[in-house]
């Protein structure tokens, strides 16, 4: 039998999200062509351990101690043992909109304090069972614990920076991702057995749903790769592009490109300029008129196009009615 040729990858058709237990579900995409499972798992397994969203305890201050190697009168644990079972607690923010919570607590007497002892009007518990600390009938234990929401893991060494004075910093495990484990089968297509299977496994620890935790990851996939957007309005031949000499290339970037700060990039925003090449086709005085355009911001935008070698008004004439023919086809298919 002749071998087919193809002229483009196999696009993957099937999709299966199975519950596998508490917090962990069991997702199959197929068929891939061959190595194409392993090019989007891989990534995709990393993204769901550093760009999850989660919630940590980042600094906690107690009545009485000083540092994290103290002892405290009436409490069985050590100072350090009780940030560990502390930091071993997983908190979650009740209104997500709220990147940081202080929390405040006060206990006497005999008590052995557990993590659902933590909950509050602003905090959930979502390991409710973990042990914090005993004390005995004539302890008093008074502490502040600061929650804050982020990603992926922070040391301690970086958050004692920003910690209020009298708070011991703490080692900050953001991620709510327990495990995330990719499989990946042969599967037959066409009498082809070299397809490809991607079976993820992902389990959470309760702050954030297994399926939710897969799709911020898709998404900070899809916003990293949106670098490369501009490049789709691009001919990138080795030759020219679209008439314009490779060099000139990146005048043909959104403006956003720049990394202007925020008032210089709206001034040209509300000018309607859109393009790099269009602030490389002013002249010094077009510029400097611009509606709301300070001097600062004039100044700014001039010194940023002659670091990426296009100062303003420096465009050939030549060249300067192929960048406007494009820069109008660019603007024609964005509408």
């Amino acid at each position: 039998m002749m071998t087919k040729i193809n002229t483009s990858a196999y696009m993957p058709t099937n999709l299966d999200v199975v519950n596998a237990g508490e917090n962990k579900i069991r997702i199959s995409a197929y068929p891939f062509e061959s190595g194409f499972g392993i090019t989007l798992a891989h990534p995709l397994r990393r993204l769901l351990y550093s760009s999850t969203v989660g919630f940590a305890p980042t600094s906690v201050k107690i009545e009485g101690v000083t540092h994290e190697f103290d002892s405290m009168r009436g409490m069985f644990e050590d100072v350090a043992h009780f940030i560990i079972n502390l930091k071993s607690i997983r908190f979650k923010i009740k209104d997500s909109s709220v990147p940081k919570v202080t929390a405040n607590y006060s206990f006497k007497g005999s008590k052995e304090i557990v993590g659902a002892d933590l909950a509050n009007n602003e905090l959930d518990i979502v390991t409710p069972e973990i042990h914090l600390a005993s004390i005995n009938e004539d302890a008093e234990l008074n502490f502040t614990v600061v929650i804050e929401k982020g990603i992926g893991y922070v040391p301690s060494e970086i958050i004692r920076e920003q910690a209020n004075d009298g708070f011991i910093a703490l080692d900050a495990f953001f991620t709510p991702v327990k495990k995330a484990i990719y499989d990946i089968e042969n599967i037959l297509v066409e009498d082809n057995p070299d397809y490809e299977k991607v079976i993820f496994t992902i389990e959470t620890d309760g702050q954030i749903s297994p399926t939710d935790a897969f799709k911020h990851s898709l998404k900070a996939m899809y916003s990293q790769m949106s670098v490369f957007n501009n490049i789709l309005e691009m001919d990138l031949s080795n030759q020219d592009i679209g008439g314009i000499d490779s060099k000139f290339a990146s005048l043909l970037q959104n403006i956003s490109d720049l990394n202007l700060s925020v008032r210089s990039f709206n001034s040209l925003d509300k000018a309607q300029i859109k393009y790099v090449a269009e602030i490389a086709l002013l002249s010094d005085y077009e510029l400097k008129e611009l509606k709301n355009l300070g001097k600062k911001s004039f100044e700014e935008i001039k010194a940023v196009m002659e670091d990426i070698g296009f100062p303003v008004g420096s465009i050939p004439a030549e060249t300067a009615e192929i960048l406007r023919k494009k820069v109008s086809e660019l603007r024609a298919n964005k509408e």
